[in-house]
């Protein structure tokens, strides 16, 4: 299909649509929305705008209509109002932030803040005590009954490699349930007020939240594989070197989180191609330096190709597979590889970001000081809804694809803003003087 085109109301800029924050690191072109001069369709659609300022949440039904912003709180510490991706962030160090059906939560040097999702009424704080000097936050996601923080904490000597665990609150009180050991770039991948799944170093294991005790666990061997999370089910790659090695992917290892119950998936050839980049409506989507390269997550069978095309995101409202391809953003079918919706871009130069999609619109996200929200429906061609008034956004990811700004669940996408931003430090980046947490409707 051939979209229509996009035109701000408020000003002229050009608008792109870029990549998601994962793939944007490690790869550095861009797919762009290309302009037209629209202006006349836009005004007759059925365009949302956003409150004068985050700071000033809408309180009344319309709040209700995506683009709206359902709430806004301050934020604590020393932030920077930084150009380009980055955004509004901690003058030092990261933040972690997820959205559940409840709570929002977001993790700051070792403290965790939660929110109600629906209000944005304050819940608790709990500071990560009891981990060694220079430990910080590295995830957080928000589960049923649970907020589980991955927590990295440095060796005790300077040549001592830092080890993660993986701390289990109680996301009524944020108390502490339990710690537990977790890999590197593992952590939880399936979290309730019963049990907690974390893939470790060397094995992957269910732990009863009441006790501690295992539930059931299955080795993994020493080292590191890449995994993905799909519906009930973990899917962990079968390679001798792990993931950091780029070595052949022998099978793929499917853990039914409920039970701990396994099979491996086998390619009929030798292996699969690529480093498993995603798994969707049963497919097994792995991606090398050609492009995207699909199996069937039942039967290891190769169902196909796509050259010069790579994974960015997947919206299971239309079961579509979205695919970067040139200098457009393509819908496919996860079983074919078919294209059945296109968005164009041209060559034109702008500062919008493409970061998701959901229920078929996409979510764009203008940088800088006049940072704009937009939804783009895919199926119908234009801009549905805009709110010109997040400035500096910065969206929050975790690179597993667990937690970050958006949840299916929520209907809001969480972000960090700039309400007000001051002069640059040290010749730097401008100091925010008014950090904001923003729950944007989607």
């Amino acid at each position: 299909m051939t979209p229509g085109t996009l035109m701000r109301l408020r000003r002229g800029s050009h608008m792109w649509l870029r990549r998601g924050w994962f793939m944007r690191l490690r790869r550095g072109s861009h797919i762009r929305l290309r302009r037209g001069w629209f202006i006349a369709i836009l005004v007759a659609m059925a365009v949302v705008p956003g409150p004068a300022s985050a700071a000033r949440p809408c309180t009344n039904r319309a709040c209700q209509s995506a683009g709206m912003v359902r709430w806004s709180r301050p934020l604590p510490g020393a932030w920077v109002a930084q150009p380009g991706l980055a955004g509004t962030t901690p003058a030092q160090g990261d933040t972690y932030a997820a959205l559940g059906g409840r709570i929002a939560a977001i993790g700051i040097g070792t403290t965790v803040f939660a929110y109600k999702s629906r209000s944005g009424s304050p819940v608790w704080d709990s500071s990560l005590a009891g981990f060694r000097a220079g430990s910080r936050i590295v995830s957080v996601r928000v589960w049923p009954g649970v907020v589980t923080v991955g927590v990295n904490v440095p060796g005790r000597q300077a040549r001592t490699a830092s080890t993660r665990h993986e701390v289990v609150l109680n996301g009524g009180t944020g108390r502490l349930i339990r710690s537990y050991p977790s890999a590197a770039f593992g952590g939880a991948v399936a979290a309730d007020s019963a049990r907690t799944v974390i893939v470790g170093s060397t094995a992957v294991t269910s732990y009863s939240n009441r006790t501690g005790a295992v539930l059931w666990s299955h080795p993994t061997g020493p080292a590191a594989q890449a995994w993905k999370v799909s519906g009930n089910d973990l899917y962990l790659t079968v390679s001798t070197g792990g993931y950091l090695s780029n070595g052949p992917v022998r099978a793929l290892r499917k853990i039914f989180l409920r039970s701990g119950a396994q099979r491996l998936v086998r390619p009929p050839g030798r292996s699969f191609r690529g480093v498993l980049s995603r798994v969707f409506a049963g497919v097994a989507v792995f991606t090398d330096a050609r492009g995207t390269i699909a199996y069937s997550a039942v039967t290891g069978r190769k169902l196909w190709r796509r050259v010069g095309a790579v994974p960015e995101n997947a919206d299971p409202h239309d079961g579509l597979l979205y695919l970067s391809d040139g200098s457009s953003l393509a819908g496919v079918d996860p079983e074919t590889g078919r294209t059945q919706a296109r968005v164009s871009g041209g060559s034109t130069t702008g500062t919008s970001g493409f970061y998701a999609v959901r229920d078929g619109v996409v979510l764009g996200l203008d940088q800088g000081a006049q940072g704009d929200a937009w939804g783009y429906g895919v199926a119908v061609g234009r801009v549905l809804w805009t709110n010109s008034d997040l400035h500096w956004p910065h969206y929050f990811v975790d690179l597993s694809g667990i937690g970050g700004s958006t949840s299916p669940r929520s209907g809001a996408i969480l972000l960090a803003v700039c309400g007000q931003a001051g002069a640059p430090a040290g010749g730097g980046s401008p100091v925010c003087e008014r950090p904001e947490l923003v729950a944007l409707n989607w």
